[in-house]
């Protein structure tokens, strides 16, 4: 902070202080023009002397411009009523109209336009009309029409003065308003990324350890008895494992600042590896079928990301919910400018986790729904007739992302 900067504080941290010397100043210009001949061809020191009256009239407007911040119409109307008496009675003048200016400076640039208006008008006619009218000098001396100009130049330097506050403070109140909402537009997008994230995270992890779980339980099963079937599941364990450390690994890259080592990427999934997923899951005792009557659609990157997504967590929950002798059906079917997924089961879900709605994974159920929305698509789940479930899921072709605030862009 400057030097300027500093006594700009601590000026402002003692208005009171600064009033005060500005009052003494006032004080020792009156005095000083009072005894001054203001008529002579240079300043002509002691050709006048003021009165005792227009000495205690000088002292008392100097001293109520100490309180012209607290109190600026009352200041001003002590002024101008003090000016009044020094104008009517003085003889010669002394300039307390002086302080009388100050104070409607004051007033100019504390209020608003129009009592600016009004009150510079009042106090510019009242002072003027009491010289010309009442005072000793004519009517059309120099000082009374030096008076009406001086009283009119403090009414608009106030008001020019309280505008530009004005201007400044709506300048700094609009780049504050643009500040904030800078931040809460990232801190939205945070979030929003934030959530994708842990979507992605809930669905590798979800899917790959349910399978790690399930081959690890048969294996355990089968050790004793049958090694080599035990050596499959470990296999089949050790391959769920690394897939999903890789896509943990890709997910986790999204993370890093820019200046962190490069993380090991891979195209995200989508409806070309189904036949891969579906095997994952045959491996792991869960009987899948796969019908595809997509016309080998080409489905833009989010909406073919959306698409893996439900089905790798439908059949998460079929194998976790629905019971160790059910059967899983899924079909991608192109209807129009839409494509239909559906995935059936027929189990009857007795070993539903505690808190699941629907007999199904809560979260999992939320995180589709989530996904098919953000592109524009529609997703229904619910208990089958007769036994099992069904998710059913609509996305468009022609993907149409969707904002925070409902906007589709």
């Amino acid at each position: 902070m400057s030097t300027l900067e500093r006594t700009r504080c601590r000026i402002r941290a003692h208005p009171l202080a600064l009033d005060a010397v500005l009052a003494f100043g006032v004080l020792v210009a009156m005095l000083a023009t009072s005894f001054a001949d203001p008529h002579g061809e240079g300043a002509t020191w002691g050709a006048h002397t003021p009165h005792a009256l227009s000495l205690a009239l000088m002292a008392l407007g100097a001293g109520a411009l100490v309180l012209r911040r607290r109190r600026p119409m009352a200041v001003l109307a002590v002024t101008v009523a003090l000016s009044l008496v020094e104008l009517v009675t003085a003889d010669p003048r002394a300039p307390v109209a002086m302080s009388a200016v100050v104070a409607l400076y004051t007033v100019a640039s504390t209020t608003d336009r129009p009592t600016t208006w009004r009150v510079g008008l009042l106090t510019m006619t009242v002072l003027t009309g009491a010289a010309m009218l009442a005072g000793p000098l004519p009517w059309y001396a120099q000082e009374n029409l030096g008076l009406f100009a001086w009283t009119g130049m403090a009414a608009a330097a106030g008001d020019a003065v309280r505008s530009r506050r004005a201007f400044v403070q709506a300048i700094r109140e609009r780049a504050e308003r643009a500040e904030r909402t800078r931040e809460e537009e990232a801190r939205r997008r945070v979030a929003e990324e934030r959530l994708r994230i842990a979507r992605d995270l809930h669905d590798v992890v979800a899917h790959h350890i349910a399978l790690v779980n399930v081959q690890a339980g048969v294996a355990a099963h089968v050790m004793d008895k049958r090694p080599d079937q035990a050596k499959e599941a470990l296999a089949h364990v050790r391959e769920a494992s690394r897939s999903a450390l890789n896509e943990l690994r890709a997910t986790v890259g999204l993370l890093r600042q820019s200046g962190d080592p490069e993380a090991p990427t891979e195209p995200a999934p989508g409806l070309a590896r189904l036949d891969e997923l579906a095997d994952t899951f045959r491996s792991a005792g869960l009987p899948v079928e796969v019908a595809r009557a997509d016309d080998g659609t080409a489905l833009p990157a989010a909406v073919d990301l959306a698409a893996y997504r439900v089905i790798q967590e439908a059949l998460t929950n079929v194998r976790k919910h629905a019971g160790p002798t059910a059967k899983a059906e899924v079909s991608v079917v192109r209807v129009g400018p839409d494509v239909e997924i559906t995935v059936l089961d027929d189990g009857p879900g007795e070993d539903t986790a505690p808190g699941d709605d629907d007999g199904h994974g809560g979260h999992g159920l939320l995180g589709m729904r989530e996904r098919v929305t953000a592109v524009g698509g529609s997703l229904t789940t619910g208990p089958r007739y007769g036994g099992g479930f069904r998710v059913h899921a609509i996305l468009p072709v022609e993907t149409h992302t969707t904002t925070a605030a409902g906007e589709t862009v």
